[in-house]
């Protein structure tokens, strides 16, 4: 009866990564506050991005649409290489212990899952492949972390969203790697959320195909926030957009998501 109850005990464990909040992983939010709930989905997951035991950022997914609705990080872009293997999160897939992000071979080889168990709640490989025209698009990009690990980790499908790959190779990557420097300088700290508006399509009628892509940012100079921003675009060509403030995205997402407020940092942010 010990035993059993130990093995229950480890089971519930395994699901203490993926929860109802970002208790463990609230460091990704300035003063540890995620964006409300007009961007929740109707079958969320909050998942706390885990490699090689730690947290490397904070991703809020759609277990029905099979994309991220958001990720949020702390912009600290470093030269480290990174290596590309592409991972899936074995606690969408039901009760196990397993804590960390895993590749599908691991999952299927080491610990016997079947693809129709991963791919149930979350993209695969499969997915992505022979997609003209679009191409994995990253919401927490490898580019903003420093170290290997932290970027290892960026490469995993539940980040992912299908973008276009003539934005995401063109204003898109502009944005990422010039202006978000630009932008940063003098600023202690930088916390990033990085989004995707739900479309009306699906790639290969699994993945939805997000209608815009966008980005907001709080930057904070010794404790106290400086300034904001963000931008928007929409996810059908390599589109110019403007640098907006964090008041005006708002302003646009409240209108994507039907009038529900959307308020993606803490009030101290300016608007």
């Amino acid at each position: 009866l010990l035993l059993l109850q130990v093995l229950v005990s480890c089971l519930w464990l395994g699901h203490s990564e993926v929860v109802k909040d970002f208790a463990k992983c609230p460091k990704f939010f300035y003063e540890e506050i995620p964006p409300d709930n007009a961007l929740e989905p109707a079958n969320p997951a909050w998942i706390c991005q885990r490699y090689n035991n730690q947290y490397h950022f904070a991703t809020l997914y759609d277990k029905t649409l099979r994309i991220p609705v958001y990720s949020a990080y702390i912009y600290q872009p470093g030269s480290s290489t990174k290596r590309q293997s592409w991972f899936v999160e074995p606690q969408l897939i039901g009760e196990n212990n397993l804590k960390e992000m895993e590749t599908e071979l691991t999952l299927i080889k080491q610990y016997h899952f079947t693809s129709k168990d991963i791919e149930k709640n979350q993209a695969v490989l499969q997915d992505y492949n022979n997609l003209p025209g679009w191409t994995r698009g990253h919401l927490s990009p490898s580019g903003h972390q420093n170290s290997l690990d932290s970027k290892t980790a960026t490469f995993t499908l539940t980040n992912i969203v299908p973008q276009d790959s003539s934005l995401n190779n063109g204003a898109w990557n502009v944005y990422e790697f010039k202006t978000m420097a630009t932008q940063s300088t003098g600023c202690t700290t930088t916390y990033v959320i990085t989004g995707a508006v739900p479309g009306n399509t699906k790639a290969k009628g699994r993945v939805n195909v997000p209608s815009h892509i966008w980005s907001a940012a709080c930057c904070v100079v010794g404790t106290k926030p400086a300034k904001a921003w963000g931008v928007i675009a929409t996810n059908n060509k390599n589109n110019k957009f403007p640098l907006l403030t964090l008041g005006q995205l708002e302003t646009d997402l409240t209108k994507l998501y039907r009038g529900k407020q959307v308020t993606l940092f803490h009030s101290a942010c300016p608007r």
